[in-house]
């Protein structure tokens, strides 16, 4: 269908240069770039309304001036053109236009019908927006040392989620993870379990718990003796040598703990429906980072310090230091041993080997910004042309009402024990309702409410922003939950049951589409139309708070719509106006499916 959007913008931008001739101004014509096209406050103001504000000083006139002129040149000089949109009119310092509801109804209906699951991929053009660019996203990037946690599951939320988007909106996705499986933090559960678990033959299985969780109470058991014996740090630093020398002891040991948690970690990525296309392993990167610094120093782009770490001058990346002298990045510690940045560089030049990209997303919490101007500094000082196709999606940090998460002290709220408890609250609002009978499977419709939960109530919010993560309000089955969306969509799907039961379809020929003109209806096709841009402005910005936000006010959209205007109870006075609006209930259920994929809300067809 043709985009009534660009049709305005284009037949204002061109009833301005008109303006501009026939009043002698001078300057560059009028390009329809330069008309920003905005939805009015209040629906009697009109559907769609441009500004008259950038032009004013160019014209040397106000703005409510130039937007009379512009409306009149139109409504006499194009009023063709003009009536296949609707009907404009001037409003104070804005060119409006009411659009003709029943022309457009019919065409956003259509679009969806004839798409259907493809539905917000296309742009007006009928192309996919990132058609041709090749991203790669780095999320979730767990520890073998302990369980996926809350902090965990916001990135693995945010990764997927915009993964998901970008290849909405046409991009060739190539998502990975890098498993942190080496280095002190690891060296200390494993000599926890050689403290307190090895001389028992205690393993995940014997004890009865899954395997990340296992290795994850090692660690706190490593943090409590630590504080007790100050020689537990350097213990773990020599079994971190041991390690990077290769001692068999040792990398048995260390195979059989990763092992552990990695088949852990697994379980719950199946759980949350998250997947990546390749694993990477800080054990075989590193190597290659170790490599890499070498080069730099052999080309003086590092130096060896007087403690005998290799380092590098990173304050032309982040300033001097408080005390005013420069800042220095240690790249291998004195014993030769590597640090965190020392596998980034190798896995960041190992992945762009492996699949060549537009674009590399390291999906990061903000606490790391320092850390990735730092990478992003080293790799440009090595020389590497892609470095400017690196981006840190920084997000903000999740917090509980009593404080920050710290794994060392256990007080980690793991992403399993979340699920499950989210999982049985679900369940248990089921029994309440009566509706194990009506929903089938309640378990497994509660595992889909839990998930629908935890996704939306992560991505709602902007990435940028910290939150506070409320497990209660995330389950509310009203306001703006996953679980509401999750209602809402069954709600339509139950109207769509119930109406072919009385012989009424979606998309009939019967239907009347040009009836479509409540202002309820009109709103919620409105909105059914804003879908795929807002898809590629979210794969812009790698925001998917941009269509949760969308998806709520799909909902209430609906629900006012399905207030004011009954459908099947319509169709004994008017079945034209009864199809239509069904089809509008199923064009809207197409949508929210669409999005809700999005943003990681499984759909339910019964709730």
């Amino acid at each position: 269908m043709p985009d009534i959007k660009d049709s305005f913008q284009s037949l204002v931008a061109l009833a301005l240069g008109e303006y501009k001739a026939k009043n002698a101004l001078g300057g560059d014509d009028v390009s329809a770039m330069q008309v920003r096209v905005e939805v009015p406050p209040k629906p009697e103001m009109g559907d769609l309304g441009v500004p008259m504000f950038p032009f004013a000083k160019a014209f040397r006139k106000g703005p409510p001036e130039i937007a009379r002129a512009v409306a009149d040149i139109i409504s006499s000089s194009h009023a063709d053109e003009a009536a296949k949109i609707g009907t404009v009119l001037a409003v104070g310092p804005y060119v409006n236009v009411k659009l003709d509801k029943a022309g457009a109804a019919g065409g956003i209906l259509a679009r969806i019908l004839e798409q259907g699951e493809a539905y917000g991929s296309l742009d007006k053009d009928g192309k996919k927006p990132l058609e041709g660019r090749k991203v790669m996203v780095e999320y979730s990037s767990p520890n073998t040392n302990r369980p996926l946690h809350l902090g965990h599951m916001r990135n693995d939320a945010l990764g997927e989620s915009v993964s998901r988007i970008l290849k909405k909106a046409g991009a060739e996705v190539f998502r990975t993870n890098i498993i942190n499986n080496r280095g002190i933090h690891i060296c200390k559960s494993m000599l926890a379990y050689k403290l307190f678990h090895e001389e028992k033959g205690e393993t995940p299985q014997s004890l009865g718990i899954k395997g990340d969780h296992f290795v994850g109470q090692c660690y706190v058991e490593y943090d409590k003796w630590a504080k007790e014996h100050p020689e537990a740090q350097e213990q773990a630093e020599a079994m971190l040598v041991k390690w990077e020398q290769g001692d068999k002891e040792t990398r048995n040991l260390w195979e059989k703990m990763n092992a552990w948690t990695l088949d852990g970690v697994k379980e719950t990525y199946e759980r949350t429906g998250v997947g990546f296309e390749k694993l990477y392993f800080e054990s075989d990167t590193y190597l290659l980072g170790k490599e890499i610094i070498q080069k730099g120093l052999d080309a003086g782009i590092f130096y060896k310090d007087e403690d005998g770490s290799t380092r590098i001058d990173i304050s032309e990346a982040v300033g001097a230091g408080k005390d005013g002298k420069p800042q220095t990045k240690v790249l291998l510690r004195k014993d030769g041993t590597s640090v965190y940045i020392t596998q980034d560089l190798g896995t960041a030049v190992k992945r762009h080997e492996d699949w060549p990209y537009n674009q590399m997303v390291y999906v990061v919490a903000s606490e790391q910004i320092y850390h990735f101007k730092v990478l992003f500094y080293i790799l440009r000082k090595l020389g590497y042309d892609w470095t400017d196709k690196l981006y840190h999606l920084s997000y903000g940090l999740v917090n509980l009402p009593s404080g920050r998460m710290k794994s060392r002290e256990g007080t980690v709220v793991d992403a399993d024990d979340l699920i499950d408890s989210l999982h049985a609250d679900a369940l248990k609002a089921i029994e309440e309702r009566g509706r194990e009978g009506e929903v089938g499977d309640a378990s497994a419709v509660a595992e889909k409410v839990a998930l629908a939960a935890l996704h939306y109530y992560l991505l709602q919010v902007a990435p940028v922003k910290d939150m506070m993560f409320d497990p209660a309000a995330s389950l509310s089955f009203t306001g703006n939950t996953g679980p509401y969306l999750q209602y809402m969509g069954a709600r339509i799907a139950s109207i769509l049951r119930k109406a072919s039961e009385q012989g009424l379809e979606a998309a009939s020929k019967e239907a009347d589409i040009s009836l479509l003109t409540h202002a309820s209806e009109w709103a919620l096709l409105k909105d059914l139309q804003l879908f795929p841009e807002l898809v590629a402005r979210a794969a812009d910005n790698l925001d998917p708070s941009i269509i949760a936000t969308y998806l709520y006010d799909v909902c209430k959209d609906f629900s006012a719509f399905y207030r004011d205007c009954p459908i099947v109870g319509a169709a004994e006075q008017n079945k034209p106006l009864a199809l239509a609006r069904l089809t509008l209930a199923s064009c809207t259920l197409t949508v929210l499916k669409n999005a809700m994929e999005l943003v990681l809300v499984p759909y339910l067809d019964k709730m």
